[in-house]
């Protein structure tokens, strides 16, 4: 059967409907429309008229076959953000023609083919998965002309992305980076999500300028981290091409051991002087770029540039804009020099209960923080995702 994938922009709950038949006769496919279809079997179709009068079968922009195409191919099941593989395409006719309504996304349909034509009808249909909520791939096809669309991945959560691109084989991994490209931010949160095996893979048939404008978008702290497992013949050239504030930021970090203070910390943080009032912190804060959870301790530093203290933005948010910011301070916040190893940093972190670890120079002044997801992708084993949730189910 032949349909076409892409349903109206704004379609939220849509079926494709499937425009015809593909009929071997004499080794030659030849196309019988839709509405020549008077019935479908999972072994048989019959047709209105004789296969020998049909016109020769051409494929056309935008349509799939979803036997050769589809069947026995990944789909990603928004529901859950998984892989799973379309065992069986479930079709019916309604009012307006014939239409794809699923995936069968069991092992029943497997067994079914396997068994002779006599014992097929013994195997019931196994779970069938609404067409809405599962999402092709369709790279693979010449004349598709579509890619799976950038309004469904973007409710996932980059993590998940991230899941599903591990999961899928090279070429599904790159449509779901395709995809999620549209977006330069979501692109870069779900390359930090990756594990860096997946990031060198994918990395690599990017050019240096598309490579540079990733690491721009992501975390100084991520981007360092992938440029140091870079060939020393690829990262300089990249490196180079970044914008020149993020470069001093990153060749600053690379200066650092990656498993001290200095090679964890992000040098994106919010500060303010101890003479801004709360409605100045909060004020910073909005225009920060930072990410939310590096956002979320405001960093008070006294006339001198010094660390003075820190305050959390929900005592902020709770304090009277207009007093003194000094009023919401904690003072003497722990803190850690550039060169302490991660014992250093968990112990630190762990003693005083601490999710945002400011780290300092010789002179108290602030270099970069730490925030506890920084310390857990470190201490966590390598390919821990994998190891621990597999998102493929075939």
């Amino acid at each position: 059967m032949i349909a076409k994938l892409a349903g109206p922009p704004s379609a939220t709950s849509w079926h494709p409907g499937v425009s015809g038949l593909v009929v071997s006769v004499d080794g030659e496919d030849r196309f019988a429309h839709a509405h020549q279809v008077v019935s479908l079997g999972a072994d048989c179709a019959r047709l209105s008229v004789e296969p020998a009068g049909l016109g020769p079968f051409e494929r056309r922009p935008g349509e799939v076959l979803l036997g050769r195409d589809l069947r026995a191919r990944h789909v990603i099941h928004l529901e859950g953000a998984r892989l799973v593989r379309a065992n069986e395409i479930e079709l019916a006719r309604t009012s307006t023609g014939w239409q794809v309504l699923g995936v069968d996304t069991s092992s029943k349909p497997v067994l079914r083919r396997a068994l002779p034509r006599r014992l097929r009808q013994r195997v019931r249909p196994g779970r069938v998965v609404d067409w809405t909520d599962v999402e092709p791939f369709v790279a693979h096809v010449p004349t598709a002309r579509l890619q799976i669309p950038f309004r469904k991945l973007r409710r996932l959560h980059p993590a998940k992305l991230a899941d599903l691109v591990e999961a899928a084989s090279h070429e599904e991994g790159e449509e779901i980076i395709r995809a999620v490209g549209e977006d330069r931010e979501l692109e870069a949160d779900v390359f930090e999500e990756l594990d860096m095996e997946h990031q060198l893979e994918f990395l690599r048939g990017r050019s240096d300028e598309e490579a540079a404008r990733l690491l721009s978008a992501m975390a100084p702290d991520d981007a360092v981290d992938l440029l140091t497992e870079m060939d020393q013949d690829r990262r300089l050239p990249i490196l180079a091409k970044v914008a020149a504030p993020v470069q001093a930021k990153l060749r600053k970090l690379l200066s650092y051991n990656p498993e001290t203070a200095g090679g964890l910390m992000n040098p994106d943080f919010v500060a303010v002087p101890s003479t801004a009032t709360v409605q100045d912190a909060l004020d910073a804060v909005r225009m920060s770029t930072s990410p939310p959870e590096a956002a979320g301790v405001v960093f008070v530093t006294g006339e001198d540039g010094r660390l003075a203290g820190t305050v959390l933005l929900v005592e902020l948010l709770r304090a009277d804009p207009g007093r003194d910011v000094t009023a919401a301070l904690k003072p003497g916040p722990a803190s850690l020099p550039p060169d302490a190893d991660i014992h250093e940093v968990v112990r630190t972190m762990t003693d005083y209960n601490l999710a945002v670890a400011p780290v300092v120079d010789d002179d108290g002044r602030m270099l970069g923080q730490i925030t506890v997801d920084d310390v857990l992708e470190l201490l966590l084993p390598s390919g821990w995702r994998r190891q621990y949730g597999m998102v493929a189910h075939d």
